[in-house]
């Protein structure tokens, strides 16, 4: 099921996908455990701001694949195999932009799993 959102990018409106599948999608193709690497990006977005940006390459390295991914959930068949080739429909990619977006759609697709735990006690207590 998932939820699905677009979100501006470069002026192209972007289909992006939040599932419980996503952290399986990273894991496999990227090695990583999304949850650590939207913590580490989350914080080091709060530490700077779009004027002074102090953020590595790693981090930005990190919030493209999460992108990419998500991207490529929403739409499997026009989202290409590589992150690299995706990318390369943009000029640019603000992480400022875009990374709270992302954390927004991922929070709320934790929470819809959440809600939908606590339904399923309430149903199975009775």
């Amino acid at each position: 099921m998932g939820i699905r959102r677009n979100i501006l990018v470069d002026g192209i409106e972007v289909p992006f996908k939040a599932s419980a599948t996503v952290p399986r999608l990273y894991r496999m193709k990227f090695g990583r455990d999304i949850f650590k690497d939207l913590q580490s990006l989350k914080s080091t977005v709060d530490e700077n701001d779009s004027e002074n940006s102090g953020i590595q390459l790693e981090s930005l390295e990190l919030f493209e694949n999460i992108a990419y991914i998500m991207a490529r959930h929403a739409e499997p068949e026009k989202v290409p195999d590589n992150p690299d080739d995706w990318l390369e429909q943009f000029n640019t990619f603000s992480i400022y932009e875009v990374l709270p977006k992302l954390m927004e759609l991922w929070g709320l697709n934790t929470e819809t799993q959440i809600t939908a735990k606590k339904n399923l006690i309430r149903l199975t207590e009775k």
